[in-house]
């Protein structure tokens, strides 16, 4: 997760994570950059372990956007 900011930066996205639950993110995105947001996010949580810990099964990131929390009202 902490590898998260660099790589948005990187991509020339402002994605900015809002919060960490455990294994959960919440991202603020503009509608602009969310396709070109979730593949990145999902990259780079996906190769969280790497390369400190090689795991011997794939580790499977879900990224998907959801509703405006103020349109979720």
């Amino acid at each position: 997760m902490t590898r998260v900011e660099d790589a948005l930066a990187a991509k020339k996205l402002s994605a900015q994570m809002l919060l960490q639950v455990h294994d959960e993110l919440i991202f603020e995105v503009p509608d602009a950059e969310v396709e070109a947001t979730l593949p990145v996010v999902q990259h780079v949580m996906q190769d969280a372990p790497f390369p400190a810990v090689l795991l011997s099964v794939p580790l499977h990131v879900d990224a998907r956007a959801a509703k405006n929390w103020d349109e979720a009202h």
